[in-house]
């Protein structure tokens, strides 16, 4: 331990014979010179710039020396870095990054203490003496030592470079203004302070950049937080909506098992009271029976011919066991209903969730509708009624599914009364029917439900329930529960009903055409009966059926025929024109539609709609429920499909276009023109849409 301490101590006192005396600093890559003396290579390579001297005792090389590193220095000062420790090494660091200083270029042994710029040389306090006492070297400029007094010389005439040349961008000399005669120059000191405002005035810029992006980083920060809070709000919100959507759900569903508790137990008691009559009658035969028995087993043939045996009046009673089921109206109301919603609710999540709006408000998120055509989707529009949450919205005149309100019976006003009204201004008037209408609206009266055919028998059987909701589905609850009920039940049957009521105004045909879509017929979907012609855009009824190849997608009931072209969005227009008004149809449908069984007719079945004459009577068609409408006899039909907007507008086309029927429906898949005709040389053509 102590030989470790006396050698730190050795060569600790070597520290001045380690140091280079160019950088003042323990030597880094020693080399030794001809002459002996040691230094830094990269001392030595920066002091060797014009001239070879040896920096200690000034003697001169005339070429430059062959520098080799001399390896026992460099052992001797790396052990006594070792050796030295932290502080050592921080002075040395300290060094290191100090400029090298600057020697007397007179001795060249002691630093300088100031530069002459007009002699251009570095004199030390010694040497410096005569251009502060001599009067000759008063006109000299003394500065602190510089470095790179040999950087401020101009390389073609050896002069002070004291000027600068702003169009060049150079420092020059005195003789360089001959050379740069017409460019404009300043002083350096004048060129430096131009560059430090510069230079000021980028830090400026730089220090408002950082403070506004500083500014945004926090407000974003900010934003964070914002948005952290309001997605936990949000999740807070949903998690709400949800669990009231389970808990109304859950309450229905546990009513829906009572209803079926309730009828069990009413059937049961019934079989029971059914079963205790039954054994009481069974008592009694049994009885009459015990009888009959002892009188055959009498001996006495005078006693057995006097005895008589009275059979009970049970026995002319036929038994049955009576078929008592659980199809009561409430029950299956709870079961079709249940099962509807859940199709439609597995219709709705497949969906995107940007579509899903439009599918339980139709039209709420539709595109808007040009002005000068009618819009479906107008307060005072029928599908606006449709869509419309207020109290008895769907109840009013015109509402869909709704009858005429029966008015009630009022006493007939006397001739007081009567007089009021006469004389009552307009305004008056108008006010007394808008309080009417609010208070009618305020309370609405319960319509009967829309006429969908005979009433269902729920209390015979599960077999008419298969007729009343369309013939194709299993027993509501199992799996493969085909909801034909649900495409045209009472649940979705208001949002898929055909809006009957006083159109818009007539509309240009000029501005229909814009949305004008050349169609054609599909020869592969087109019925044995009708004949194609004319490049397939004209359809007649034929005698003699064609001679089409059999495939799936051919209508093979009902004389029909579909387009080629589908539409799933955007609005599309086309005009048709039909031979007689007469056992003929229009409409779209949608490329699912049954083509084998009668369900295929268009309108009869969820997946078509369509606009009908038969005979004189012309009638809108949807999910096999008929609105009579006014019939305009057109002779050509535009129609205009608003895919986006969920709507199909048909009009009377002549000099402009006059609608006379709209449909309003949510899409789930594409829809296709479609065309139904019956009569014999009957005709529909495709027109060609030219103003």
């Amino acid at each position: 331990m102590a030989a470790d301490i006396q050698d730190q101590l050795s060569l600790l006192g070597l520290e001045e014979e380690l140091t280079c005396s160019i950088c003042l600093c323990p030597f880094d890559s020693p080399v030794t010179l001809p002459c002996g003396h040691n230094f830094c290579q990269n001392c030595l390579d920066e002091t060797w710039k014009t001239s070879y001297v040896c920096p200690q005792c000034r003697t001169h090389f005339n070429t430059k020396p062959e520098l080799k590193k001399n390896t026992v220095l460099a052992t001797v000062v790396e052990a006594f870095r070792m050796r030295s420790g932290g502080e050592i090494a921080e002075d040395i660091q300290i060094k290191k990054d100090e400029p090298p200083a600057v020697m007397c270029d007179a001795c060249l042994e002691v630093k300088a203490v100031k530069t002459c710029l007009t002699c251009m040389a570095s004199y030390c306090e010694e040497h410096i003496k005569p251009h502060q006492e001599n009067p000759v070297f008063r006109a000299h400029l003394l500065n602190d030592p510089l470095s790179d007094l040999s950087h401020r010389i101009c390389s073609e005439h050896c002069k002070l470079m004291e000027l600068y040349c702003a169009d060049h961008e150079r420092c020059i000399c005195s003789s360089c203004l001959q050379i740069h005669k017409g460019c404009s120059f300043c002083t350096l000191d004048e060129q430096r302070t131009k560059k430090e405002n510069e230079f000021q005035e980028k830090l400026t810029m730089l220090d408002g950049k950082i403070d506004k992006n500083q500014t945004v980083i926090t407000q974003m920060r900010e934003q964070q937080s914002k948005l952290k809070d309001s997605a936990a709000n949000r999740k807070r919100a949903l998690q709400a909506e949800y669990k009231q959507l389970r808990d109304l759900i859950d309450k229905d569903e546990q009513e829906a098992l009572m209803a079926v508790d309730r009828e069990l137990e009413t059937g049961q008691s019934k079989l029971a009271i059914l079963m205790k009559k039954f054994d009481q009658n069974v008592q009694k035969m049994l009885r009459a029976k015990d009888s009959i028995s002892n009188t055959l087993g009498q001996s006495q043939s005078l006693s057995f011919l006097q005895a008589s045996v009275d059979l009970p009046s049970e026995v002319k009673f036929e038994p049955y066991s009576p078929r008592i089921n659980l199809d009561s109206k409430t029950v299956i109301g709870y079961h079709s209903s249940i099962a509807a919603m859940k199709e439609l609710v597995g219709k709705i999540l497949t969906e995107q969730v940007e579509n899903r709006i439009s599918l339980l408000k139709p039209g709420i998120l539709g595109q808007p509708v040009s002005p000068t055509l009618p819009n479906p989707f107008e307060t005072d529009t029928p599908s606006a009624r449709l869509r419309d949450p207020s109290p008895g919205a769907g109840l009013k005149s015109g509402g869909l599914g709704a009858k005429k309100k029966s008015q009630p019976n009022k006493k007939p006003d006397n001739k007081e009364q009567k007089e009021q009204k006469e004389h009552k201004g307009p305004k008056e008037q108008k006010e007394r029917r808008e309080r009417k209408d609010h208070k009618s609206d305020k309370h609405p009266k319960k319509q009967p439900p829309p006429n969908r055919g005979p009433a269902s028998p729920f209390s015979k059987s599960t077999d008419n329930l298969y007729k009343a909701f369309g013939g194709t589905a299993s027993f509501p609850g199992h799996d493969n529960f085909q909801a034909s009920y649900f495409q045209a039940g009472p649940v979705l049957q208001p949002l898929m009903q055909p809006v009957v009521q006083t159109m818009s105004p007539s509309v240009k045909r000029s501005d229909l055409l814009q949305y004008g879509t050349i169609l054609m017929f599909d020869e592969k979907t087109a019925h044995k009966r009708i004949a194609l012609s004319e490049n397939f855009t004209k359809a007649s009824v034929s005698e003699e059926p064609s001679p089409y190849s059999d495939n799936p997608a051919r209508f093979s009931v009902c004389s029909q025929v579909l387009c080629s072209k589908g539409f799933s969005r955007g609005r599309h227009y086309w005009e048709v024109k039909m031979s007689s008004n007469n056992f003929c149809g229009l409409g779209i449908a949608y490329g699912s539609i049954d083509r084998k069984g009668p369900s295929s007719r268009l309108g009869r079945n969820a997946q078509s709609w369509c606009v009908e004459w038969f005979n004189v009577k012309l009638s809108a068609w949807h999910a096999n429920s008929e609105t009579v409408l006014t019939n305009p006899n057109p002779k050509r039909v535009g129609v205009l499909l608003d895919c986006d907007g969920g709507s199909a507008t048909l009009y009377t086309v002549a000099d402009r276009a006059y609608p006379f029927h709209t449909f309003v429906f949510p899409f789930t898949e594409p829809v296709y023109p479609a065309f139904w005709i019956f009569s014999s040389g009957s005709s529909i053509a495709m027109c060609k849409l030219t103003s």
